[in-house]
């Protein structure tokens, strides 16, 4: 039985009556070759209790979510030859066969007495005849239904996919605004799609690059506030902020990243004239330092186990990817192509270190095995860098800027096999996303 509460829904439950969960023959197996999107149908859910328009919501953004992926695609509604008006009446197979649908996603939306929305789902494998998993539904504030969709939209692309779903996560970015010598910036939150825009300070400082804990309660980012770059961390609920750790005011530290534990975190720090990778035990407050080179070693992340962490260095004479344990110590070279390379990242997986590429004037967002093989540009631009994972470690954020004096940054996404490249909605100019662990 699937189990799934979380702060704003109430724990959902497996629907009385419907089928177990079965391995049946839909399954989109996702490699890097050309994918034919899979075809759905998703009649808009059904409403009770005067929910017309949230149902017809709730159904926009699941069927938005599955769309955005690349890997489906919606058949037009007017197309469809059978009409869902009762949620527990048996399936027209042969009509949704007729139209092509291999996934056919049905869904009710009820306003309860109480005031909780109610979310049920459906999702049938339409060529075997038969449902695709178990019937789940949702139940939380009426505010909440879109996350109710998207966390439909997750399980619909597990189920099909196999692999974990992305779209009930939030990106932390910087909302900037202003012409590009006076840029002013401000740390934002939003829904992995745009929505939902929240401002988390004020644009009296500039602030950079955000990363989220691996709990998404807690935000890490690099301020001006005191004249210097020093990282702060803030708590997510209730807006608070602090320095990470009391410093002299002209202490430069950046580039924070959390472990994945998220009990320690480690960063560059500026001393003299040499900047090195420190880590910070947020429970005692000791820092170590892990690296001594007299060159500038910085971006720090941690591999998904945090048994060892991936850095940017000059130390070969250019920028360059290298790995070391965690606790410091000798570091390996991992890039090995011409250019340079900055802003490593491990992604949830385990697999492959995204990264930034600068080579004959053009920059890339690329992807690499942990022993350097198999890199792979998936982006080009006149300024493309600052990778993010999603969680399922299938997808990339990334900043994106036009040339000249009004060059404006953005956010765009783009999966690891390099397709489905697409700008993210925001309401201005963004930059430096940080993509946030599934919400609970």
């Amino acid at each position: 039985m699937f189990i799934h509460s979380t702060s704003a829904l109430a724990t959902s439950t497996v629907l009385p009556g419907f089928a177990l969960a079965q391995s049946g023959p839909l399954r989109l197996e996702i490699t890097e070759g050309v994918i034919e999107p899979l075809p759905f149908a998703l009649p808009t859910f059904l409403a009770e209790g005067g929910t017309d328009d949230v149902a017809a919501d709730v159904s926009r953004v699941i069927a938005a979510d599955l769309r955005g992926t690349g890997l489906f695609r919606q058949i037009p509604p007017d197309a469809y030859i059978s009409q869902v008006t009762n949620f527990s009446a048996p399936v027209a197979y042969p009509d949704w066969q007729a139209i092509n649908a291999q996934a056919l996603i049905t869904g009710q939306v009820e306003q309860r007495a109480d005031g909780q929305l109610v979310v049920r789902f459906r999702l049938f494998d339409v060529f075997s005849q038969a449902p695709l998993g178990e019937g789940l539904q949702f139940v939380g504030p009426a505010d909440s239904w879109r996350r109710m969709a998207h966390t439909v939209a997750d399980q619909v692309y597990s189920r099909i996919t196999g692999e974990g779903g992305y779209f009930d996560t939030r990106v932390a970015f910087i909302a900037e605004e202003g012409p590009k010598n006076a840029r002013l910036k401000r740390l934002a939150i939003m829904d992995y799609d745009g929505a939902n825009v929240q401002y988390l300070t004020d644009s009296r400082a500039i602030v950079l690059a955000p990363r989220f804990s691996p709990q998404g309660d807690r935000i890490l980012y690099t301020s001006y506030e005191s004249g210097f770059p020093q990282v702060y961390i803030m708590d997510v609920a209730t807006v608070q902020r602090r320095p990470l750790e009391a410093i002299p005011a002209e202490t430069m530290t950046f580039s924070p990243r959390f472990s994945p534990s998220g009990q320690s975190v480690v960063f560059s720090l500026v001393d003299g004239s040499n900047t090195d990778i420190y880590s910070l035990d947020l429970a005692t407050g000791t820092r170590t330092r892990l690296t001594q080179a007299p060159s500038i070693e910085t971006a720090p992340s941690f591999s998904p186990d945090g048994t060892e962490i991936t850095f940017e260095s000059d130390r070969s004479g250019g920028q360059q990817i290298y790995i070391m344990s965690a606790s410091g110590g000798e570091a390996r070279r991992v890039s090995a192509g011409t250019g340079r390379y900055g802003t490593p990242v491990w992604s949830p997986r385990g697999d492959y270190i995204a990264f930034t590429k600068q080579e004959n004037g053009r920059f890339h967002i690329g992807v690499m095995r942990t022993d350097g093989s198999e890199e792979r540009l998936l982006t080009s631009s006149f300024l493309d860098e600052g990778p993010t994972w999603a969680p399922n470690g299938r997808v990339i954020m990334f900043t994106r800027e036009t040339p000249g004096d009004d060059g404006a940054p953005a956010v765009y996404s783009v999966d690891i096999s390099g397709r489905n490249l697409q700008r993210v909605a925001t309401p201005g100019m963004a930059s430096d996303p940080a993509w946030s662990p599934l919400q609970t």
